[in-house]
């Protein structure tokens, strides 16, 4: 559901205008008003920083969340990319669809909202309750056996999954291949400011998972990505002020009496921005690469 003044459904925004869409139906800020969201929930869900963020209902985002705050990290992350109507967009492990829905009502994109832990009938009804379906279209899939043709996107994007799967040197050498030369990929991850390597700082221990040793810093995705030859780095940084931000929504999260699979509140708290936080990397394929091989073809 979305806050009545931007109806999903009937209203998407290009760039700064406000433009009126034809799609019909149910909106999905249908909630009477005595069942709105406490309006202190919506005051924690608007970052200045992601303008865009503050039109969605905190309700629905929470319901649908799987992790950090995707919405704010999907913004994040289009702030460094060229993203214009029309071009075809790769949302790998889009969890509940969330960021291919925000893609696709903030810029007109069409989005294969692609994941493994999430059925695609489930993701197809929540594109089509935002009324969508002509932009959003969910696929099933494992990301080591992508079912697209090479070429066929104008840009890669991935919020807080790609850690899962490409820090394995040959990913991006398979995931480049299903983007057009020049085309844009572009991840945000957690990660964490410099290397840690085995030592986890003993404030953080009692809090830390072993899945956390896939959180690098940006100097390493740099180089992951650099040394393959097959990408130029446009950007690579951190979200300022990144672990406050998650901790704010975690908190909201907490304060919102919903169940969560678990919690990173007290690993937040202890850390206070030493350590964690969240990545962005974008880069362009390269029309060719600087180092062939027979593993790339594309």
């Amino acid at each position: 559901m979305i806050r009545s003044y931007l109806a999903m459904r009937n209203v998407r925004r290009d760039d700064d205008a406000v433009v009126s869409s034809s799609r019909g139906g149910t909106p999905i800020n249908s909630l009477p008003p005595e069942d709105s969201p406490p309006a202190d929930l919506a005051e924690l869900l608007a970052v200045p920083r992601f303008p865009r963020c503050a039109g969605y209902d905190p309700e629905w985002v929470i319901a649908n969340q799987m992790g950090p705050n995707v919405l704010w990290l999907t913004e994040f992350l289009s702030q460094a990319m060229d993203l214009r109507p029309g071009m075809r967009v790769l949302d790998m492990g889009c969890g509940k669809a969330l960021s291919s829905i925000f893609l696709a009502r903030e810029f007109g994109v069409q989005v294969w909202a692609t994941d493994l832990w999430i059925p695609a009938a489930e993701n197809l009804e929540r594109v089509q309750e935002a009324g969508l379906e002509d932009l959003g279209f969910p696929v099933h899939a494992e990301a080591h056996a992508l079912p697209f043709a090479e070429r066929f996107f104008d840009a890669a994007f991935s919020v807080d999954a790609y850690h899962y799967f490409g820090t394995d040197d040959l990913y991006l050498g398979y995931f480049a291949r299903f983007v057009r030369p020049d085309a844009q990929i572009g991840i945000v991850v957690p990660g964490v400011r410099q290397e840690i390597g085995d030592v986890i700082p003993p404030g953080l221990r009692p809090f830390w998972n072993w899945d956390f040793g896939s959180f690098h810093s940006t100097a390493w995705w740099r180089a992951h990505w650099e040394k393959t030859g097959l990408v130029a780095i446009a950007t690579a940084d951190i979200l300022p002020n990144g672990w406050e931000i998650w901790l704010q929504w975690e908190e909201m999260w907490e304060k919102s009496g919903r169940p969560r699979p678990h919690s990173n509140v007290e690993l937040l708290r202890a850390d206070t921005g030493h350590v964690l936080g969240f990545t962005r990397v974008v880069a362009r394929r390269r029309a060719e690469p600087l180092y062939p091989s027979p593993l790339y073809s594309s």
